[in-house]
């Protein structure tokens, strides 16, 4: 009985917060705490409850075994070893330049034939790298008199400071 007071004024709650924020023209932020206020009712009706009780009931169980099983800590370290290696090797794969080419000649991944520049209509280079077009050349630097500060003003002016 107690449950289901706490369901439905928790629901009850939910509502009024989501009326408040429509009133306030929020529609799309309303319609997410609408949606969030339904969960305690529904998982009341459902009979989800008892269900939720005994899920937190094993992962407290599984808690204090942690602490005293080895055995439970080689599976973390072989979890953390996976996750370290999925976005290490996605780090490497964004690391690669999109516009590289593969040597001239070389079969595509597809193994279609020679490899295109990466840019349309861009013609690559003797050393096989491709240029963006439309793309003005950096001026010589100048001396300016500035002695060592001639190489912090040339990288200020290439990222446009």
């Amino acid at each position: 009985m107690l449950t289901a007071a706490v369901a439905f004024t928790l629901t009850a709650a939910g509502v009024a917060v989501a009326g408040l924020t429509a009133y306030r023209r929020r529609y799309l932020a309303a319609t997410r705490w609408f949606a969030v206020a339904l969960l305690p009712a529904g998982l009341y009706l459902t009979g989800l409850f008892p269900v939720a009780r005994t899920i937190g009931g094993e992962i407290a169980d599984w808690a204090t075994q942690l602490v005293f099983d080895p055995r439970v800590w080689v599976g973390i370290a072989l979890l953390a070893l996976s996750a370290a290696l999925l976005l290490g090797s996605r780090r490497v794969a964004r690391r690669r330049l999109p516009g590289a080419a593969p040597a001239p000649g070389a079969p595509t991944a597809a193994g279609a034939g020679p490899a295109r520049p990466a840019v349309a209509g861009a013609r690559p280079t003797a050393g096989g790298s491709a240029k963006a077009p439309g793309r003005p050349k950096q001026a010589a630097p100048t001396d300016d008199g500035l002695g060592d500060f001639a190489d912090i003003e040339e990288i200020l002016r290439k990222r446009g400071i």
